[in-house]
């Protein structure tokens, strides 16, 4: 009888140590995705927050004196560009030099607006700035191009005459978008566990990328090597279209599970009206993971003689500069 029970004592020490080493083995450690995506949302960073009133237009001669005073002026483009002429007060910077150029700006100062030639590259600083904290962060829209005319050309150059590159292409369609499926998270190398840390990280890691942007004749001509993601309300993609394979996913949140239905294995390609939403939704998907590109000038460099708004104008007023 104690032979048996011995027997019996050690057979259920073995069962406890087989369901227990089985219980672990199924423990899923949490991804840094998963660990980076819960702080933003909890923090009132997912990507609805982050694209809340982050643009503004040029103001009329009048107010000028007013907006002027109303904000932080950050200009990107480079400073041979910037001493050619620049709007009075602004600080010239780079997007690698950004966070620490903000961060000079007195607490509880002005917004802080970020300028560059088209709209576009500002859109990746401000993304970096609002989830850096500055939560007011703003767009020049359509950057200098639209402020002074002398300074229209790289919009002149890609809307317009210029800008109809998809009319009657193979691969602008009124067909259906793709399907929505379900993939696997992003996952890359960090040094930290620590979301504010992780966060900073992912942040500073996009900014040192630089802006991320591609061309409208190259989507065009493989749409099948992109995962591409047309940003736009259904509406708009059944009154122009869309090129062709495109998503729309749109808008897009972490809360409600929309990034599950991007591949994070293929080169997505974000395009929107004018490549400056797609901008700050590209500079977050770098933030997460993924390998993302805007496209340039968005489809104003594609079908903008069939465009019915924003469509970019060269300014008939033009607003001031100053030199260096």
């Amino acid at each position: 009888m104690k032979t048996l029970s011995k027997f019996l004592t050690v057979l259920l020490a073995i069962s406890v140590l087989f369901v227990s080493c089985k219980d672990d083995d199924e423990i899923t450690p949490t991804s840094s995705f998963e660990t980076l995506t819960t702080y933003m949302v909890n923090n009132d960073l997912d990507l609805t927050d982050v694209l809340d009133s982050w643009i503004v237009g040029a103001p009329a001669e009048a107010d000028l004196s007013a907006f002027l005073s109303s904000y932080y002026i950050l200009d990107l483009r480079s400073s041979q560009d910037f001493a050619d002429g620049h709007i009075e007060g602004a600080v010239n910077t780079t997007l690698t030099g950004l966070l620490e150029v903000a961060a000079q700006e007195p607490v509880a100062a002005n917004p802080i607006l970020v300028v560059c030639y088209t709209g576009q590259s500002a859109g990746h600083a401000v993304t970096a700035l609002r989830l850096s904290g500055y939560e007011d962060a703003k767009v020049l829209k359509w950057g200098m191009s639209g402020w002074n005319s002398n300074f229209s050309s790289p919009w002149a150059n890609n809307s317009g005459l210029n800008g109809d590159h998809g009319k009657g292409h193979q691969n602008w369609t009124k067909t259906a978008t793709a399907t929505r499926q379900t993939y696997q998270n992003p996952s890359w190398s960090t040094t930290t566990t620590d979301p504010p840390a992780l966060l900073r990280e992912r942040v500073n890691t996009m900014l040192q990328n630089g802006f991320k942007g591609v061309s409208c004749t190259d989507v065009l001509a493989d749409p099948g090597q992109y995962f591409i993601n047309n940003y736009w309300a259904e509406a708009d993609v059944a009154t122009y279209g869309h090129i062709d394979g495109s998503h729309r996913i749109h808008p897009m949140s972490i809360a409600s599970g929309d990034f599950t239905n991007l591949d994070p294995d293929q080169k997505m390609v974000t395009y929107c009206w004018t490549g400056q939403t797609s901008s700050m939704v590209t500079a977050y998907l770098n933030v997460l993971g993924y390998d993302a590109q805007s496209l340039k000038f968005g489809v104003n460099s594609m079908i903008y003689s069939d465009l019915q708004g924003h469509k970019f104008v060269t300014p008939t007023v033009d607003l001031p500069v100053v030199t260096d």
